[in-house]
């Protein structure tokens, strides 16, 4: 079926289904750093609890004891931050690229004359 339809065409389910992968890994990176998040409060929160006790910390395979838990909390809370940051311009990209992948699949309908699943263009006159 591919070969019937003009180039043009073809490039555009091309760059759709280049759109459909691109939003599908931006959303998984996106549900990645929301977990990391979400961790990283968990950390901090008990952190905070542990007030003087003695806490360690993940370095690779090892376990460090922490020398100073404000320095640790600090860290943990700029690492949180930054994976907001990440989030919020996945976000962005997400919501462009489905704005994108959308407009796409209007054009494509059109060239392809497939009728719009609301019924436009439906031939029966409406009883009034």
């Amino acid at each position: 079926m591919m070969d019937n339809l003009p180039p043009k065409v073809q490039n555009q389910i091309a760059q759709f289904q280049q759109l459909a992968q691109q939003i599908q890994m931006i959303t998984s990176q996106k549900l990645q750093f929301d977990a990391q998040v979400r961790e990283l409060d968990k950390a901090i929160a008990e952190l905070d609890k542990a007030g003087d006790a003695v806490v360690y910390r993940n370095i690779g395979s090892l376990m460090i004891q922490s020398k100073d838990n404000a320095v640790l909390a600090t860290e943990l809370k700029d690492q949180k931050e930054t994976l907001e940051v990440r989030v919020k311009t996945l976000d962005r990209q997400d919501k462009q690229l489905r704005e994108r992948h959308q407009g796409l699949q209007e054009q494509i309908t059109k060239a392809l004359n497939v009728p719009s699943p609301e019924g436009e263009g439906d031939e029966k006159p409406k009883a009034g």
